[in-house]
């Protein structure tokens, strides 16, 4: 009789450092216009081993990429190729991952639950977005039976008008109080930018265009800085007229790519890799597609329950900002003021932008280097409502906690 398979043992995961490209305006005049999404991608992989010289790069175990359009550049399983594409051994593997806005945030889960599980050591996750080659739906042929059997409202298709959605169904959520956070992110971003705290994620890259030639992006496109409230007062509602969500309170079309590395804490001190923050735990949940913005609230709750933990442990917030909507819900769900500092204190994807699929490793990027900032707080979360009806919420602890406050 064979003897027993060896018990697999569960292993603390960390995100050793996170990196992204600039983000650009998605359309022909965005920085990124004339370049390829693989490229992207293959820039911040290699902008990840060249700071990270003591991690060999034989010992990645795994590459996990997101997009949401899965086609043209974005297509061809693209964390394999560009693993290759980035000079990785090719025997790293790498595949693709599909959960829409929360597509990074889904490689990092997926990535570290094998690292936690001991199928790997180390792993690369990260996401891209085009959305200027490959706008949201591209090629998606949705079944008619979504409408004719009534298993969603019409509005769960379009985003825009999932947000409204929101606001019918928290009054107190006003178009005034939207547009105030919208111009508070602008004002944190740059704030934020000024003050040194954006520029060390960014790698540069190299553009082309065939009218102006090569250029060199530094810094992110889509921020509006000096955004007042009677500027946002005055921009159209497409998705509903006189309605309240507009181009000013809620995230761009944009372009970018997104990076970190995951490891086992052995691992880590094994090669001498920093710990930015330590995985505590995450969820996923599904919620009614036409307020798909109420995501981050049941998940963050089932998130905290597993983890044994409640909002009052959390010292720092990062939720992405796809609406201005979606993140008041969350706040007034948990009783947490619009300007609790707490909350995306360097501005959101209001400001700098929401290249779907990639925004999730943006948001972990910066939490980190808030934790290294902050030894008072404990632990931290990001969190983000998705496309069809879903939240996803992540918990993360300083490991630079000196165990005096939360």
């Amino acid at each position: 009789m064979a003897a027993p398979a060896a018990q697999a043992r569960v292993r603390n995961v960390v995100f050793v450092d996170g990196v992204r490209t600039p983000f650009g305006k998605a359309g022909p005049k965005g920085i990124f216009a004339e370049t390829r999404a693989d490229d992207l991608v293959v820039k911040v992989i290699r902008e990840l081993l060249r700071r990270h010289p003591e991690l060999p790069p034989e010992r990645v175990d795994e590459v996990a990429i997101a997009a949401t359009t899965q086609i043209g550049d974005q297509g061809l399983t693209i964390g394999r190729t560009a693993a290759l594409l980035a000079g990785l051994p090719k025997s790293v593997p790498g595949y693709s991952v599909d959960r829409m806005c929360a597509g990074a945030m889904t490689a990092v889960t997926t990535a570290a639950s094998g690292i936690a599980f001991g199928a790997y050591d180390v792993a690369i996750a990260g996401g891209v977005e085009h959305m200027g080659r490959h706008p949201m739906g591209e090629g998606v042929d949705p079944n008619p039976r979504f409408l004719s059997d009534k298993i969603v409202d019409p509005s769960a298709l379009i985003m825009g008008s999932t947000a409204e959605n929101l606001h019918d169904r928290y009054p107190a959520i006003t178009k005034e109080r939207t547009d105030a956070y919208a111009a508070a992110s602008q004002a944190k971003y740059a704030d934020a930018l000024k003050n040194g705290k954006i520029d060390p994620d960014l790698v540069p890259v190299a553009t082309r265009s065939a009218e102006h030639g090569w250029g060199l992006a530094t810094a992110d496109e889509p921020p509006r800085p000096g955004t007042s409230v009677a500027d946002l007062a005055k921009l159209k509602t497409p998705f509903r007229p006189h309605g309240r969500v507009t181009a000013g309170n809620a995230a761009g079309l944009n372009d970018g790519a997104t990076g970190c590395i995951l490891a086992g804490e052995d691992t880590a001190e094994e090669l001498g890799l920093p710990v930015g923050m330590r995985l505590v735990g995450y969820s996923f949940l599904g919620v009614e597609p036409e307020v798909m913005g109420v995501g981050p609230v049941p998940a963050t709750e089932k998130a905290l329950a597993r983890a044994g933990l409640t909002i009052d442990d959390i010292g720092l917030f990062e939720i992405n900002e796809a609406f201005a909507v979606q993140v008041l819900a969350f706040l007034d769900h948990f009783g947490i003021a619009d300007d609790d500092p707490r909350v995306n204190q360097w501005g959101g994807a209001i400001a700098v932008g929401h290249p779907l699929a990639s925004s999730g490793v943006r948001l972990m990027t910066q939490l980190s280097r808030q934790f290294a900032e902050r030894p008072d707080v404990r632990y931290g979360i990001t969190t983000m409502c998705i496309g069809i009806g879903m939240g996803g919420t992540v918990i993360w602890e300083n490991p630079r906690w000196n165990g005096e406050a939360k």
